[in-house]
């Protein structure tokens, strides 16, 4: 029973060792619960933010939804048939008559005249203007 009596006696020690009158266990309890209400609280004020944060992100969402079915009745009454036929009368438009209709062959004659591709010259320098007349063959240029 020696063999079990040493540890014990030094770890009753332990928790018998005071610190002006405070075992030292005790402080370490109390340090221990000090630190779990700060982690406590910092989680919670944590939660607050995110909730305020899920909020305000709910609330623009039921905003957005708004405006979206404010576009769609918009859109909707936009694109009403009886609307579109009274503005394209008041701007001078008709249905296109039936008989202006052309076939295949007729197409090559109506389609428009494409028109001609700017040409573009690059800019020259005296150095290329005299290496250009050094290529040039000497002589006549009329062949004679």
């Amino acid at each position: 029973m020696t063999m079990w009596t040493a540890p014990r006696n030094g770890l009753q020690r332990l928790f018998d060792w005071k610190v002006q009158g405070v075992r030292w266990v005790e402080i370490i309890g109390v340090l221990l619960v000090a630190i779990m209400i700060f982690s406590v609280y910092v989680a919670k004020a944590g939660a607050a933010r995110e909730g305020v944060r899920i909020s305000e992100l709910e609330r623009q969402i039921d905003d957005n939804g708004e405006r979206v079915r404010l576009l769609r009745a918009e859109v909707a009454r936009l694109e009403q048939p009886g609307r579109l036929e009274a503005l394209s009368r008041s701007a001078g438009l008709a249905p296109v008559d039936v008989h202006r209709r052309k076939d295949e062959g007729a197409l090559a004659a109506i389609a428009p005249i494409p028109e001609p591709r700017p040409v573009i010259v690059a800019p020259t320098t005296a150095a290329s203007v005299e290496a250009a007349a050094a290529e040039a063959p000497e002589g006549p240029e009329d062949g004679r």
